[in-house]
């Protein structure tokens, strides 16, 4: 009989995103959003988005290949956020937006898309 363990997943340390063309979307990450670039390897780019890795792969096989996660970018000021991005060359499919009040402070978001296709958001929590 196995002793009981107190286990539970907490942090995370690195979230993949599928990419077709990484060269293309390293310059996108890097350039228009501004990521701090860690290293690139075959097939794979890194970047450290405050302590989490973010790992930009071409799937080595079909199977590999899920639509990618939204990763929700936080930011204090969203308008700002958005008005630098889209000066960047960055398309947005909305405009920030209220999506919920929760007594102390309200949720913002705006949605775009990197150039492999994948779904990005920004996101601001404002008193």
């Amino acid at each position: 009989m196995s002793a009981k363990i107190d286990f539970k997943l907490s942090q995370i340390g690195q979230i993949t995103m599928p990419v077709t063309d990484l060269e293309r979307a390293v310059s996108f990450y890097r350039e228009k959003l501004g990521l701090k670039h860690l290293f690139t390897t075959t097939g794979l780019a890194f970047f450290d988005c405050d302590g989490i890795r973010l790992m930009l792969g071409v799937p080595e096989r079909e199977e590999l290949n899920p639509p990618g996660s939204i990763i929700y970018f936080k930011v204090t000021d969203i308008e700002t956020a958005h008005q630098t991005l889209l000066e960047r060359g960055v398309h947005f499919e909305d405009r920030p937006h209220l999506v919920a009040r929760l007594g102390t402070h309200e949720v913002w978001m705006t949605f775009f898309r990197d150039t492999e296709g994948n779904l990005l958001s920004l996101m601001s929590e404002k008193r």
